[in-house]
């Protein structure tokens, strides 16, 4: 399933809302109207790509004959936020800056996750993570030996698999040989602040 625009992902959501509160889709001139298009023509393409993806239905020739996707085709769907790069010494949460939503399928996740991270750099190739993917993440401060996890060291972001040593030593293990492993020890600002369920890669 493709991964939507903010702008689709956002039509797609007042969709969805105009049927809970209402009991019925909105027409295209009730989604022209709802996102300043300056004709419903506009808003037709963008309903075009939502049925072509698979996250809606269209009768033809009905005003209102928009319906979410139904049947075995029906993705359950997600609406995930993007906190994209987390700046030094911030731990991840509900003050950091979201740069976007996406609609995704969730069965691209073991769980459902809280939020994406922007993946920067290759440390984490032996497990599938390449540079620039988005990685699902459930936010607990607890976690288990060999989860992959993102944790907060020093002020800065890392996602490693966590290794746990001894009751107050743990080991942050890179899944790359051009890495080294990180020991951490007490007194050292680490926080575990989620753990990976998935990830997503753009095209």
């Amino acid at each position: 399933m493709n991964i939507l625009s903010p702008k689709r992902s956002a039509i797609l959501t007042f969709i969805r809302d105009r049927i809970a509160d209402h009991g019925q889709p909105p027409s295209l001139a009730d989604i022209a109207t709802a996102f300043g298009f300056a004709s419903r023509s506009v808003a037709r393409k963008h309903i075009q790509a939502l049925c072509e993806a698979g996250y809606i239905e269209v009768t033809p020739n009905q005003a209102r004959g928009i319906r979410l996707a139904g049947g075995l085709r029906r993705p359950e769907v997600l609406e995930i936020p993007v906190l994209g790069q987390v700046a030094a010494g911030r731990p991840i949460g509900p003050d950091v800056d979201i740069h976007e939503q996406l609609m995704l399928d969730a069965h691209l996740f073991s769980r459902s996750p809280d939020y994406l991270l922007k993946v920067r750099g290759d440390s984490m190739l032996g497990d599938g993570i390449l540079d620039g993917d988005l990685v699902g993440i459930k936010q607990q401060a607890e976690a288990r030996d060999g989860q992959i996890i993102v944790a907060r060291l020093e002020g800065e972001v890392t996602i490693k698999r966590f290794e746990r040593v001894s009751a107050q030593h743990y080991r942050l293990l890179p899944r790359n040989p051009a890495y080294a492993p990180i020991d951490i020890g007490p007194g050292q600002d680490f926080v575990i602040e989620g753990v990976f369920c998935g990830l997503v890669r753009r095209g």
